[in-house]
């Protein structure tokens, strides 16, 4: 797979879908990956279908990029700068947004910080802090310095040492370097932003409250989907292109 360089760290990148169609960015969660988030989702081939442009990443820590171990090396604006150098890469003067739980938090920097060249957004499994606010005990359990009983740590550590990609000590890195980012000013992002959210997702309480705090904000939510299973939901999906499309 192609990769390109962004400030000096080497990243994996990915294109699918018609040449001619709307780029359309994919941003994945914590501990997972472009492949993981977005094709068994079958997202890559929903927005392929519909005509738009694929555009994704493997995050600095994740998939087929490099993985820095000092956690300076991570936090919420040096992925989003990640994702404009890849824009510029490309050459893509604009596109949209769909990014989830971690990927939509980057989604939201990106437009606030990197507004230019965007479209739409939307920011799936996103709420208050969700599992920033548990990242030095995420990190702790990464690295096994923290016994089991933590639930947010349990169900990443479970998820991430299933997948024999994720090295332990860089997930330990990112994840402490996205809790010490900067508070978002919201009052800067000036794109239509669509908030997704399932009924039953612990890690994104107050989606729609963040919705309404967005200058152009929306919320959708979604019964019965947690977390882990929103992002496979049809009705995500159609929220999303109909909200591309509008």
């Amino acid at each position: 797979m192609p990769t390109f360089d962004s400030d000096g760290v080497r990243l994996a990148y990915y294109l699918e879908g018609p040449d001619d169609g709307v780029p359309t960015l994919l941003l994945h969660g914590f501990a997972s990956d472009f492949e993981l988030n977005w094709r068994g989702s079958r997202w890559i081939d929903t927005l392929s279908r519909a005509g738009r442009l694929v555009v994704g990443l493997d995050f600095r820590g994740h998939g087929a990029s490099a993985k820095p171990v000092d956690p300076a090396a991570y936090g919420e604006s040096i992925l989003a700068g990640d994702v404009a150098r890849l824009l510029d890469e490309l050459e893509i003067g604009e596109a949209d947004v769909v990014g989830y739980s971690m990927g939509g938090r980057v989604a939201l920097r990106l437009a606030a910080e990197f507004g230019r060249g965007l479209g739409r957004v939307v920011a799936g499994g996103v709420g208050g802090t969700g599992a920033i606010g548990e990242a030095e005990a995420i990190a702790e359990r990464m690295l096994g310095g923290r016994e089991p009983g933590n639930p947010i740590a349990d169900t990443f550590y479970e998820f991430a040492v299933s997948r024999q990609v994720n090295e332990l000590q860089a997930l330990a890195a990112c994840i402490r370097g996205l809790g010490a980012s900067a508070p978002l000013d919201l009052s800067f992002v000036r794109t239509p932003v669509l908030v997704v959210v399932g009924d039953r997702d612990e890690l994104a309480r107050g989606g729609a409250e963040l919705a309404a705090s967005l200058p152009a904000g929306r919320y959708v939510e979604l019964p019965g989907r947690d977390h882990m299973s929103a992002v496979t939901d049809r009705r995500f999906k159609e929220a999303a292109l109909s909200f591309l499309d509008g």
